[in-house]
């Protein structure tokens, strides 16, 4: 028979293993990252898009680390297969569109099967002819609902954006206005207003025209409705068309002028956009606060 001294020792030892246990299962459950983001691009081309996908790399990378996620990045568009795929809850294209037929089936579906996706500026520009030509239906008519590239802006400006609906997540903490960083900013062949399954978020404030300084007079846009930010009732998606720095260009220095994420209410907006996608709501919010 044990005897009682040496039994209390055994208990407490026994008690003391279960805590170590437990407490070292609740750190790991602690630190384990809330979701995985994959971020695709390209950065072959466009000094201010290269510029744009090198600070949202970084800027994507310290929000992880502040907001336990974790956010991979690659050039290489053949990881668009299921297989890849399958270890993401969120995909973000930054500067490009994929172009090969099993790369574009492989994004439908992870799409139609509940996946998510945020998309910046370039990601939705196709133009025909040109080297992104309209040649994926389903991407640029029903997911995004654009249609094809209608004209831009120039030069990179900012721009007084306007809230279109104050109660959707990404929104929310929003004010009713306020001015984004600089950027080139895109019209559209097709009036997403008109689209039952697009809800606008973001549309350019009518306080922001004259929008460009030219010197081509048709980049100067002096009045029209124009969607920035949107996102489709039957994905869980959103298109950003912000992603432009502005590059001197004129002096041929290819000096860096502006920065996307040297914006607080704009970086909001990205981040409770992410969020959103990632079904986060309480946890989110009080993460973000």
């Amino acid at each position: 028979m044990m005897n009682k001294s040496l039994r209390n020792r055994f208990l407490a030892f026994i008690v003391c293993l279960v805590c170590i246990v437990l407490v070292t299962a609740l750190l790991k459950n602690y630190n384990k990252p809330a979701f995985r983001v994959i971020a695709f691009f390209s950065a072959k081309s466009d000094h201010a898009h290269i510029s744009f996908v090198h600070e949202a790399n970084r800027w994507f990378s310290d929000m992880a680390q502040k907001y336990n996620f974790i956010y991979d990045s690659t050039r290489d568009w053949n990881k668009l297969n299921p297989g890849f795929l399958s270890g993401y809850q969120a995909v973000i294209f930054l500067d490009s569109r994929p172009d090969s037929t099993p790369q574009r089936e492989a994004f439908r579906e992870y799409m139609e099967n509940g996946g998510k996706w945020m998309g910046f500026h370039f990601s939705a520009f196709a133009l025909t002819p040109s080297a992104f030509p309209q040649d994926w239906g389903w991407y640029h008519e029903k997911f995004l609902g654009c249609g094809e590239y209608d004209g831009n802006t120039w030069r990179p400006t900012s721009a007084v954006l306007k809230v279109e609906n104050s109660k959707h997540p990404a929104t929310r903490r929003l004010p009713g206005t306020f001015v984004a960083s600089p950027n080139e900013w895109y019209k559209w062949k097709n009036d997403l207003r008109t689209n039952p399954d697009i809800e606008v978020l973001l549309s350019i404030d009518p306080a922001s025209f004259p929008l460009g300084t030219g010197p081509k007079q048709y980049e100067i846009w002096h009045s029209g409705y124009y969607p920035v930010v949107w996102t489709n009732i039957n994905y869980k998606m959103l298109y950003i068309n912000m992603g432009h720095n502005d590059i001197d260009y004129e002096n041929n220095t290819n000096k860096e002028l502006s920065f996307t994420f040297n914006n607080k209410t704009q970086n909001k907006l990205i981040l409770d956009g992410l969020f959103w996608l990632e079904g986060i709501k309480k946890e989110g919010e009080n993460l973000l606060r």
